[in-house]
Parts: C-alpha cells; sequence; structure tokens
C-alpha cells in the first residue's frame, strides 16, 4: 500500500483502521471465528431477513457475556408491533447495550405494522431506555428501489431521531467524497461510519454486492472496472486503495466521517489481519 499524500491523511488512516468495527451475521461457527477478535472488540449483529430479531438478541448475549461490545441491527420489518418493540429496548437494556442500527430490513413484505425504519424510529423514540446511540442506514452509491433525493429527504427525516449514520459497502471513493460534502450542504450533520468491504474472497464480495442491490453482475463489473481489475487479480479482494482515496475525503472539513464499518461476511480472521497488517505497514 502506498502512503497517503499527508500527514493528516496518514493519521488519519491509523485512527480509523484501530476504531473500525466489524459486521457479522449469525451462524454455527460464528463465536468460533471471533476468536481471533480482542475480548472488548466493537462489533455490529445483522438481523436476518427470514430468522429476525430473536437470533440477533441472542447471539449478543452471547457476545456481551463474551466481552464483546455489540451494536444490534433492529431491522423495522423483523418487528411486529409497540409491544415488541417495548420487549426489544428492555433487553438491550438489560444487557447493557448502548447503540442499535436501525435500518428498513431485506424483508419483502414486514411481518408487523413496521414498514420503513423512521416508521420504527418514531416508536423507539416515545419508549424510556438507555440506549445512547441509533443508527440509521444511507446510500451513497444509490438504492435499486429509491431516487436519489427521496434517498436525502428520507435521511433529513430521520435525522433528529438518531446519533449516527453508516452507509452501504462502498467502492467508489470520488462519488462516497461528493455524497459526503452534498451531505453537509444539506444540513445533514451526523457522523457516518463509511461501510466499507473488508479483505474477503472474490466470489463472496461479488454475491454479496448483487444481495445489497448493487446491481446485476454485469453492470457492476461495467461500473466499477477498477474494482473488477482488482477482483481479477487474486482469490480475494482487499481495500488498501480504497481506504488511501477516502482519506483525502476524509480531511476535508466539509465532511463529517466517524471512521469504518467493515463488511467482513464472516471472514473475520482475514478482515482482521488485513487491518493489523496495514496498521503495522503505515507505522
Amino acid at each position: 500500500m502506498n502512503v497517503p499524500a499527508s500527514n493528516l491523511e496518514y493519521g488519519i488512516l491509523v485512527h480509523d483502521l484501530r476504531e473500525a468495527y466489524m459486521e457479522i451475521f449469525p451462524s454455527e461457527d460464528i463465536e468460533e471465528k471471533l476468536k481471533v477478535l480482542e475480548s472488548n472488540s466493537h462489533i455490529a449483529v445483522t438481523c436476518s431477513p427470514t430468522k429476525g430479531v430473536d437470533e440477533t438478541l441472542e447471539l449478543c448475549k452471547r457476545l456481551v457475556n463474551q466481552g464483546f461490545r455489540v451494536t444490534p441491527h433492529i431491522a423495522a420489518k423483523c418487528v411486529r408491533d409497540r409491544q415488541h418493540v417495548s420487549d426489544i429496548m428492555t433487553t438491550l437494556d438489560q444487557l447493557g447495550v448502548e447503540s442499535i442500527f436501525v435500518p428498513g430490513g431485506d424483508r419483502s413484505k414486514p411481518v408487523g405494522m413496521f414498514h420503513t425504519a423512521l416508521d420504527l424510529l418514531k416508536v423507539i423514540d416515545e419508549l424510556d431506555h438507555n440506549i445512547s446511540e441509533i443508527g440509521i442506514a444511507a446510500h451513497p452509491e444509490g438504492h435499486p428501489d429509491v431516487d436519489e433525493e427521496m434517498l436525502m429527504i428520507e435521511l433529513r427525516k430521520k435525522q433528529s431521531l438518531a446519533q449516527y449514520i453508516v452507509t452501504q459497502m462502498c467502492f467508489d471513493a470520488d462519488m462516497l467524497g461528493r455524497w459526503l460534502i452534498d451531505l453537509t450542504r444539506r444540513s445533514i450533520t451526523l457522523p457516518v461510519w463509511i461501510g466499507l468491504p473488508g479483505a474477503i474472497e472474490r466470489n463472496r464480495l461479488l454475491k454479496a454486492s448483487l444481495r445489497i442491490g448493487v446491481g446485476d453482475s454485469l453492470r457492476f463489473l461495467r461500473k466499477k472496472s477498477s474494482i473488477a481489475a482488482e477482483l481479477m487479480k487474486s482469490s480475494a479482494y482487499r481495500p488498501d486503495e480504497l481506504i488511501k482515496d477516502i482519506a483525502r475525503y476524509q480531511a476535508m472539513p466539509e465532511t463529517n466521517v466517524a471512521g469504518y464499518h467493515l463488511f467482513c461476511f464472516n471472514q473475520v480472521e482475514s478482515t482482521e489481519n488485513w487491518r493489523n497488517e496495514v496498521i503495522e505497514n503505515l507505522q
């Protein structure tokens, strides 16, 4: 990896890689995979559209008992009603969880009364709980079902009910940078955690990109030719050049970046090894 152009960018990279946290999904072997991390590491736990919130909360309970700091994903379409919300928040308070992430969710139809993240956020705001940090989703590279202007309007509506933003997995540093500057110009001032692909097997990254709505494989490869070139070099992708390019925008006063949210797709060891290697090389 080439050293960034300035000492400021260098310092930002080292800091943000140290503070970065991983997103994982519940699986039979995930707790074994997490043994490569420090016991107090910060981990985000996704909410499956098929298995729902309960599986997320059960895994969070076990991880908290192991010393991890967890941020559960509470997907709106997986929550039944107000009582279900109250039960979830009570459970989180009992666990001492301080942060949650509230997306709309990937279900085609909601299981209950909540169709959007905004619907759920409004009810959470009415309840008495100890959650101090609530995150909301954003899509700098677009969404397959919602136009760009509507995405910004929805962010503005949710801003007063949240404390931070997490982006979808980003591949284009310049598009991300323009989007970050546009947020500030639109008075959306929440700190942004940038969704970054970890060190992931090539095929798994491509499949994941399709699942989260990047587009069909041909369009994805055409639009992201530089990423495609990186993917074809080896059997695994590393975001070395991507974080170097993003650091240029993080150093700008017009942006408000909190750090990195690493999409590792449960490839915890390879992503953690990559992070440590880059930090060591920069130092």
